[in-house]
């Protein structure tokens, strides 16, 4: 069990987070701090946490874990202010959706002291946010990727694991720097196509007619574009650099495609669909193979 366990931002993730481990029976307390009185009042009211925190310097004290469940953009901000009040016991992880920019920001923070921080990022989400949004099984069976720093003690990556496998999350290990290409690819690319479709969608003159008709498999795709807006923009710019790569990718792929239409080459199509198919099938089958895996834990 962990003694004392801080969040920063208690909607989904954080929430969830807290939700995790409370059941697990993993946390003595949980105290939470956030930008927004009501929906601190709200965590508090659901009992998400115990507690919650006027200020850093008493969120901080005696704390063994922090978890920063903010918009990755306000990592910098809340590390320095946690920073004089950051005692040597005390390990503090993120669960930030990109890496290279985080561990940056960390390491002009906190300075020497940044083998406290351990980055982490939970591979699991909705649609929804705030704390009526947090559920106690998000993170069972999905993956949580940690991207230890050379200055880590191994005990703290491992207070951080631990805390993540009683939520039920399967721990996986990259370098930031894989993270962020990885996850432009098949995280931030797909968040931004499907931000843009509905976008272009409601845009258009008979867009009430349009959204009259589209069914599961206009929502299925685009379900994604009801996350957080903040969140996602935070996200898109501090992984630019990978997800401009992989946009150039996808609209020479797109331009393909539409050549292929142009000339009704119905054979490149069926091609391109058949691979596309064929991978998804493959990936599905992956994903069910390793759902009762023996050893929840794997390292690249």
């Amino acid at each position: 069990m962990t003694g004392k366990v801080v969040i920063f931002g208690v909607g989904l993730i954080g929430g969830s987070f807290a939700r995790a481990l409370k059941r697990a029976g993993a946390a003595a307390k949980i105290v939470g701090v956030g930008r927004s009185p009501e929906a601190m009042a709200r965590a508090l009211e659901l009992g998400i946490v115990d507690e919650v925190a006027a200020s850093p310097a008493e969120a901080m004290r005696g704390a063994d874990l922090v978890l920063i469940a903010a918009p990755v953009a306000q990592t910098g901000a809340i590390l320095a202010s946690i920073l004089p009040h950051l005692e040597p016991g005390t390990v503090v992880t993120d669960a930030g959706s990109t890496k290279s920019d985080v561990v940056q920001a960390a390491r002009e923070a906190l300075g020497v002291r940044i083998g406290q921080f351990v980055p982490g990022h939970p591979i699991a989400g909705r649609e929804t946010n705030g704390p009526d949004a947090a559920i106690p099984d998000l993170y069972i069976g999905k993956k949580v990727v940690l991207t230890p720093l050379p200055e880590n003690a191994a005990a703290d990556v491992e207070r951080v694991a631990a805390a993540w496998r009683a939520c039920g999350a399967l721990i996986h290990k990259l370098s930031p720097a894989e993270h962020d290409k990885v996850f432009a690819a098949v995280s931030h690319l797909p968040h931004l196509l499907a931000y843009a479709l509905v976008d272009d969608i409601a845009n258009k003159p008979h867009a009430k007619q349009l959204f009259q008709y589209a069914a599961s498999g206009f929502r299925d795709f685009t379900r994604i574009a009801g996350s957080s807006p903040e969140m996602w923009r935070d996200i898109s710019l501090a992984n630019r650099e990978a997800l401009l790569g992989e946009l150039d990718a996808y609209l020479a792929q797109l331009t393909g495609l539409r050549a292929m239409l142009a000339s009704s080459d119905g054979a490149a199509l069926e091609s391109v669909y058949a691979n596309a198919q064929h991978a998804r099938r493959e990936w599905i089958e992956a994903i069910e193979a390793a759902e009762t895996p023996a050893d929840h834990d794997s390292a690249k």
